[in-house]
């Protein structure tokens, strides 16, 4: 089984760290794992999306064509990567930063308002876990906080458990 993740958004919204996550995630339960960022010069404004594939087998190579899973966290992405999701693959949106629906009647859109819910909780910097806690809904606990411990600097490491409540947030939308 091989699932194809592709995730955008703008610097700054932790589109990078939020596949790196997914990444570790796959490593942990023992998976075949491949993480390519790729971001504009603006780095922090500028567009940033990551592909991140997840298989039992060894990946033949990081770039995702098609995606399984889209995670558009603005707009700009949605209109540019809505189009290579894979026909049955899910859309998730941050339907905070997204004002408009997926035109395709072919794919599941969920959306969530990762924005909004990052902001009212007191965690704005962490709207890209809530929306992995609803992409990542079915894993258990203990493997996301494996994930998130290998995914988070050790200088960095206070943040884990604010990043599990950011985790339970979208996992309970």
């Amino acid at each position: 089984m091989t699932t194809q993740y592709l995730l955008a958004g703008f610097g700054g919204q932790g589109v990078l760290f939020a596949g790196k996550f997914l990444a570790y995630l796959g490593l942990t339960k023992g998976k075949q794992v491949s993480w390519l960022p790729s971001y504009g010069p603006e780095m922090r404004g500028g567009t940033a999306n990551c592909s991140v594939i997840i298989s039992d087998d060894p990946v033949g190579s990081p770039i995702v064509n098609a995606s399984d899973v889209l995670v558009a966290l603005n707009l700009p992405s949605l209109d540019k990567f809505e189009s290579a999701a894979k026909p049955g693959s899910t859309i998730f949106v941050d339907s905070t930063l997204i004002g408009r629906k997926v035109n395709r009647a072919d794919v599941c859109a969920v959306y969530v308002p990762a924005t909004q819910l990052a902001s009212d909780n007191g965690m704005a910097s962490l709207a890209n876990i809530i929306m992995m806690g609803k992409v990542l809904a079915a894993e258990d606990e203990e493997t996301v906080k494996a994930a998130l411990v290998k995914a988070i600097s050790a200088k960095r490491a206070d943040m884990i458990e604010l990043n599990m409540k950011a985790f339970r947030i979208g996992k309970s939308q």
